[in-house]
C-alpha cells in the first residue's frame, strides 16, 4: 500500500516490464504496477524522481510509511542501504481504455564512468522494483514547458539528459508551431529522427559546442518567442545570459532547468541547495 506525499505527488511501487536500447548510449526502461492507475500526467518536461536498490538489494530502500516525514526518514538511513535517488523526465505513458496509466517510459544516458543509476540501468531486467515519487494530477508544477498562447516561435537547446523532455515536447506541440532546436550529444549513434507535427528545424551537434552553435544562429525573426534550455547546468546559465543579453528575450519568457552539473553527483548537488 503506497502512501500520499504532498498532492499532487505521490509514490509508485512499479517493476521493469522490459528494456530497448535506443541508441549507443542510450536504453528505454518500460515500468508497470497496479499504482500506476493513479499515475496522471501532461507529458512534455514532465520530471521524476526514481528510487533504485542497491546491488543485492531486492527493492529500493524508502520510508514510505512515514509519510510526510518520508524525506528525513530516508535520509537518516546507512549509505549503503539508502535507496538512491535520480531525477528523471517522463518519456510517454500508455492508458487502457478507461483512461488509467498502464505504463510509462524513462530514457537514460548510460555513462562511462558508470554512476549507481547507469549502472542499474544496464542491468535492469523484467521483474526488477523501482519506487516513483511522481505526479497524481496532470497538470502538476514539475511540469515546466509552459509557452504562452501568443507563441510564435519556440526555441529549445538540451544535451542528452534533456532528449527525452525535448522528444515529448516536439510530440505535444500543434501543426503550423515554428520551433528551432539543438541537441548535443556524445555519441552519433544516439542521434535518431524525432516525431513531430511542428514546423521544426532539428541540429544536432556531436561534442561540445552546441552552446556556441546556438549562439552563432540566425533565429527567424518573431514578435513572441520562448526559450526552453535544459541540461548540464552551467551550459544552461550561459545560455539563458546570452538569450536576455544578446537577443533580448524577455527573461520571463526562458525556461531554465540544470539536470545535472558537471563534476557533482546528484547527492552533492541536493547537499549544495
Amino acid at each position: 500500500m503506497t502512501t500520499a506525499v504532498v498532492a499532487p505527488f505521490r509514490f509508485f511501487s512499479l517493476k521493469v516490464a522490459r528494456t530497448r536500447r535506443l541508441g549507443s548510449s542510450l536504453v528505454r526502461v518500460t515500468f508497470a504496477g497496479e499504482d500506476l492507475r493513479h499515475f496522471f500526467s501532461d507529458g512534455r518536461d514532465q520530471s521524476l524522481s526514481l528510487f533504485l536498490p542497491h546491488p543485492g538489494q531486492s527493492a529500493p530502500a524508502v520510508p514510505i510509511e512515514l509519510g510526510d516525514g518520508w524525506w528525513q526518514g530516508w535520509r537518516e538511513l546507512p549509505d549503503d542501504v539508502r535507496a538512491v535517488m535520480r531525477s528523471y523526465t517522463l518519456r510517454s505513458l500508455r492508458r487502457d481504455a478507461l483512461g488509467y496509466t498502464i505504463g510509462i517510459d524513462i530514457d537514460f544516458v548510460l555513462h562511462t564512468p558508470a554512476g549507481p543509476a547507469s549502472v542499474w540501468a544496464a542491468r535492469a531486467a523484467a521483474g526488477d522494483r523501482v519506487v516513483l515519487l511522481g505526479p497524481a494530477v496532470a497538470d502538476n508544477r514539475a511540469i515546466r514547458f509552459r509557452p504562452p498562447a501568443d507563441t510564435d516561435l519556440t526555441v529549445l537547446w538540451g544535451d542528452e539528459t534533456a532528449l527525452p523532455a525535448v522528444a515529448s515536447i516536439l510530440e505535444s506541440l500543434p501543426a503550423g508551431q515554428r520551433v528551432r532546436v539543438w541537441l548535443e550529444t556524445h555519441d552519433a549513434g544516439n542521434i535518431r529522427e524525432l516525431t513531430t507535427a511542428a514546423d521544426a528545424e532539428i541540429t544536432w551537434v556531436v561534442g561540445e559546442n552546441s552552446v556556441d552553435a546556438l549562439r552563432q544562429a540566425r533565429l527567424p525573426a518573431s514578435a513572441h518567442p520562448y526559450v526552453w534550455i535544459a541540461g548540464e547546468s552551467g551550459c544552461v546559465k550561459a545560455l539563458r545570459r546570452h538569450f536576455v543579453r544578446e537577443r533580448g528575450v524577455d527573461r520571463r519568457l526562458i525556461t531554465f532547468v540544470g539536470y545535472w552539473r558537471q563534476g557533482m553527483s546528484e547527492e552533492q548537488l541536493r547537499e549544495a541547495e
